[in-house]
């Protein structure tokens, strides 16, 4: 589901660049649009073919994305082909809907993106830059804005469309605020001191065989390109440094800080402006002996600011009337301006604060200077080794010595790491993702993998050793206190089955805890904001299904994370009303559902979108 619809400008070479920029929809999958290839597709959406280079490309991104999550490769490839699919199925549809977005609505979208936003405004200089580092002229940039914001269009007038009723509200709460009257006894795990034969160790072993393996390992080489080691290289005379501290002046001056007062003298309380002007020349005459807060407190007709004495607060150009702003400019700290007229009325003016802007001399600033020319210098040639990088490394997909050529980076290597630790680049689990990933471990370069938005990775494995199975002998010691585990976990399993067959048949919690020397703990009010009771105990209590009377409770057991078993009984479910605090909630909880029920249109939609689309899948090779 297109679910995040605005995400950072931060590609830096060619494919993701254009991805996170055009498509702040998470509609990633654009960029193969205008591809063309000779191989055989992966998988065809009506007229359009998907190569394994933009199935890779799909996963490299998706993986990224959801980093740190613990999610199998297998299922991430999977989500990410499903997506690929889903974006193409869309794409066609609101192009044969005849979806359209006028030139206006796209000159001010690409206007707006933070990338090509310098000092807040928009940078022709930094839009040509970026088209230039891409190979792509204006049109089909902006063509590519286009199709992104028609697919939103048409994801939005879905997901917007959404609503709850009251009924829907009060559901939620029903169920977020249910009581539950609860009992339930937890079995501990007993040591079992019997140990076990040679037969059992050896069955176990065989049995459990994966738990005794190996990590699998691998070494890379990689190349390092970035920003900040192409910035050490650049070189820079004193004459550039200087001519770059001129154009970047504002970067190391502090703009003047005047705060300014008023007292207003309005029309509207004079029969004409003459009136108005006389009044205010009284009142200046009357500030040369008296404070002039008080006396703004006293007559000035803006009642916005006259309790404060006149506080206008600091002054910025732009805000004002021009013969208002010219004669604030003009004064000096503590000095009172003659009348000046406006639409409202004569203000009287004075300067309550005044620090001057000051620029910091050159000398000052060097080394920042120096710093920020070389980044800049460096930035240019960053982009274009990034392509150049991306395209040599796809072109010759069995080595890094023709991209290392190209770029003029010698590659570096690794120790051995595996998939969930690592030092170093391995660190990076962008970096171990790759290098375990199914296309480089058959001997492939990877795609070009992105660190942070000034850093890009391309590498290659040079060792993999698969996971194995450790020898009985190195892991007996393991193996016989597992299997004692799962002896205790068995005579607790027995234990607790036992107890809740005797439950379910109608005897009483506290008669067979008894026998078993148990506690019970009951909770006859347990709500979801309960603490007291384990979470996972309180999970199971909240799954059971409603008791058909107090006698005949619902039973259920669930594991606990020491080991024991817990056996849980439900006699009675109390639903919930919203409190005085919902009430407060209420529209929220409202728009969180509406929300809610649009995505799962939207889901539903293409869903169905994606069953009328003639979709064709193959076999990859790789």
């Amino acid at each position: 589901m297109l679910t995040k619809i605005r995400e950072k400008a931060q590609g830096v070479f060619a494919w993701l660049i254009l991805i996170a920029i055009t498509v702040p929809f998470a509609l990633w999958g654009i960029q193969n649009y205008l591809d063309v290839g000779k191989e055989t597709p992966v998988v065809t959406v009506g007229d359009k073919d998907f190569f394994q280079r933009d199935v890779n490309r799909a996963y490299q991104q998706y993986s990224q994305q959801l980093a740190g999550r613990g999610i199998p490769e297998d299922i991430i490839k999977e989500q990410a082909l499903k997506k690929l699919i889903g974006d193409e199925v869309l794409l066609q549809y609101v192009q044969e809907k005849g979806f359209s977005v006028t030139d206006k609505t796209v000159r001010a979208y690409i206007q707006n993106l933070p990338f090509f936003q310098v000092d807040g405004k928009f940078s022709k200089q930094q839009y040509k830059a970026f088209l230039a580092s891409q190979n792509m002229i204006s049109e089909q940039f902006v063509q590519k804005i286009r199709t992104a914001i028609m697919m939103e269009q048409f994801q939005r007038g879905i997901m917007e469309s959404g609503f709850a009723t009251d009924y829907d509200v009060d559901k939620f709460y029903a169920l977020q605020n249910q009581i539950r009257n609860i009992q339930f006894v937890q079995v501990a795990l007993k040591p079992v001191t019997e140990k076990p034969t040679e037969e059992e160790i050896n069955n176990y072993y065989q049995e459990n065989q994966d738990k005794y393996k190996t990590e699998e390992q691998a070494a890379i080489e990689y190349i390092d390109l970035s920003l900040d080691d192409l910035a050490k290289d650049i070189e820079a005379s004193d004459e550039q440094l200087k001519e770059f501290y001129e154009e970047q002046k504002e970067l190391y001056s502090t703009k003047e800080r005047r705060k300014i007062s008023h007292i207003l003298i309005s029309f509207k309380k004079y029969a004409n402006e003459e009136d108005a002007l006389k009044k205010a020349k009284e009142v200046r005459q009357q500030l040369q002996a008296e404070d002039f807060a008080e006396v703004a407190k006293q007559v000035s007709d803006d009642t916005l600011t006259a309790d404060k004495g006149g506080d206008l607060g600091l002054f910025n150009i732009g805000t004002m009337e021009p013969a208002f702003e010219e004669a604030a400019t003009k004064l000096k700290e503590g000095e009172i301006s003659d009348p000046v007229k406006s639409a409202f009325g004569y203000h009287l003016i004075k300067v309550t604060e005044l620090k001057p802007g000051i620029t910091k001399p050159f000398e000052q600033v060097k080394k920042d200077v120096e710093k920020a020319y070389k980044r800049a210098q460096a930035e240019s040639i960053f982009y274009e080794l990034s392509e150049t990088l991306t395209e040599v490394s796809y072109e010759n997909p069995d080595n890094l010595e023709m991209a290392s050529d190209a770029v003029d980076i010698k590659p570096k290597k690794t120790a051995m790491f595996t998939r969930n630790s690592g030092t170093g680049i391995a660190a990076e689990e962008a970096i171990r993702n790759a290098a375990f990933s199914e296309d480089v471990l058959k001997g492939n370069n990877s795609e070009p993998i992105e660190l942070g938005s000034e850093r890009i990775v391309v590498l290659r494995v040079t060792e993999h050793k698969p996971a194995s199975v450790r020898p009985l002998q190195e892991v007996r010691a393991e193996v016989e206190k597992s299997l004692l585990a799962a002896k205790a976990k068995e005579q607790a399993l027995v234990t607790a089955k036992s107890i809740k067959q005797r439950l379910i048949a109608g005897e009483t919690f506290d008669k067979i805890a008894g026998e078993y020397g148990l506690k019970v703990k009951k909770f006859p009010e347990l709500n979801r904001k309960n603490t007291e009771v384990p979470v996972l105990i309180k999970q199971a209590a909240f799954k059971l299904a409603k008791p058909q009377s107090t006698d005949k409770p619902s039973v259920g057991m669930v594991d606990l994370p020491e080991g024991g078993i817990a056996v849980v009984s439900l006699f009675a479910v109390i639903e919930g009303k919203p409190t005085a605090e919902d009430e407060k909630q209420r529209e929220l909880i409202r728009k969180n559902l509406s929300t809610a029920y649009g995505r799962l249109d939207y889901s539903t939609v293409i869903k169905a979108l994606e069953e009328k689309a003639d979709i064709v899948k193959r076999e990859s090779d790789q």
